[in-house]
């Protein structure tokens, strides 16, 4: 079982100073906790895709190859790539550069994101969000699977003897979950492809997850890809730690109040009753989560939330010190204890590539226009 954390990236004022940082300051500080994880021990980063303030991580594979640079075993994703306003070809051709650059520690997680003015922006229309998400990804699928693309939809242009270029590493494409708060078209999208589906868990009652996973999970089953309880299934959650539990909610508390989400309304005791939040000690975490197998089955990722609401980047740090210390290897052992033997562990390229049966070259080489034959080429 993979765990980590996730960063929307916002920009949001203190509650407990009135200081705001900068959008310089706030994307150093995403690269920090990154480099964080990876000293603690966890095995995932990942970045959300924002075109609007107050988020700034507008380009994960920029934020993500940096990171990859300075990391050696960090597995990196987005929390979310939006599949309804990018252009499939430059998620195809973007991902697999990274997949290169980060020998292979990178996957992604498909969305629609939460705002809704980004469709014009990018010329789509929002009353379009799943009919878009739908045919993109089957554009992108093929993409990275079809080293020669003929593809004709409905909302951008065709292709004709297209090329994806660089063709994915080992010839074995990113692992793609699909994330959905809401939508069961999504779980139904995941549940086709075989691929994972990642419920962000954070907003939402348990019952409302636990409906999602197993519609999921019975689609998985119904196209073939395995029983129900060996579908990938990802979770996200939202923590606050103090080693006293009284500690951790008056701390916390002035920055749930004031959240740009979620601020204003429900007190923070309704919210963490009527939510997956887990305010308190490490070991309140430790025992709320472990509760999520209860209602959605064995599981393969768990990302956690933690630099969001103005905390500053030391409270974060603290935090990452007590998730990588005293959190997740508890449930590391505990989770691996009840995990029957036929539930698949969270994929990883040198998974996917044992299971194409190995590497292979996926290089395309040009075609003479001439003898419409590729050259020679010797390694």
């Amino acid at each position: 079982m993979q765990f980590g954390v996730f960063t929307v990236g916002d920009v949001t004022v203190d509650p407990t100073t009135g200081r705001e940082p900068t959008e310089h300051e706030r994307i150093k500080a995403m690269v920090a906790i990154a480099l964080k994880a990876e000293e603690v021990g966890l095995d995932v980063f990942a970045a959300g895709e924002h075109h609007n303030p107050p988020f700034v991580p507008s380009s994960p594979t920029t934020m993500l190859g940096y990171i990859a640079a300075r990391t050696e075993r960090l597995l990196l994703s987005t929390a979310t790539t939006l599949i309804t306003t990018n252009d499939p070809v430059k998620i195809a051709e973007d991902y697999a550069m990274l997949q290169h650059l980060s020998d292979g520690r990178v996957d992604l997680m498909m969305g629609r994101g939460n705002t809704g003015p980004v469709y014009p922006w990018f010329g789509k229309d929002i009353r379009a969000g799943i009919p878009l998400a739908i045919e993109n990804y089957d554009l992108l699928h093929r993409l990275w699977r079809e080293d020669v693309v003929d593809w004709k939809g409905k909302y951008r242009t065709p292709l004709q003897s297209f090329t994806s270029t660089p063709r994915p590493l080992d010839g074995v494409p990113p692992f793609v979950w699909h994330g959905s708060i809401r939508s069961p078209e999504i779980a139904e999208q995941a549940a086709y492809y075989g691929d994972g589906f990642f419920a962000n868990h954070i907003f939402w009652p348990k019952e409302h997850t636990q409906r999602m996973v197993e519609l999921y999970r019975q689609r998985y089953a119904h196209y073939g890809h395995g029983t129900a309880d060996q579908a990938i299934v990802g979770l996200g959650g939202q923590v606050f730690m103090r080693r006293n539990s009284q500690d951790a909610v008056r701390e916390f508390r002035p920055y749930f109040d004031n959240a740009p989400v979620y601020g204003h309304g429900p007190s923070l005791e309704e919210f963490t009753r009527e939510t997956p939040l887990t305010v308190g000690s490490p070991q309140q975490v430790i025992d709320r989560t472990l509760g999520f197998r209860e209602y959605v089955g064995d599981y393969q990722r768990q990302l956690f939330l933690m630099d969001h609401a103005g905390l500053p980047l030391k409270t974060v740090l603290e935090q990452l010190d007590l998730l990588g210390e005293e959190v997740v290897p508890v449930l590391r052992k505990e989770f691996a204890a009840l995990r029957p033997a036929h539930v698949p562990d969270a994929p990883t390229h040198a998974s996917m590539v044992a299971a194409a049966g190995g590497a292979k070259d996926s290089t395309v080489h040009a075609v003479d226009d001439v003898t419409g034959k590729a050259p020679e080429v010797t390694r």
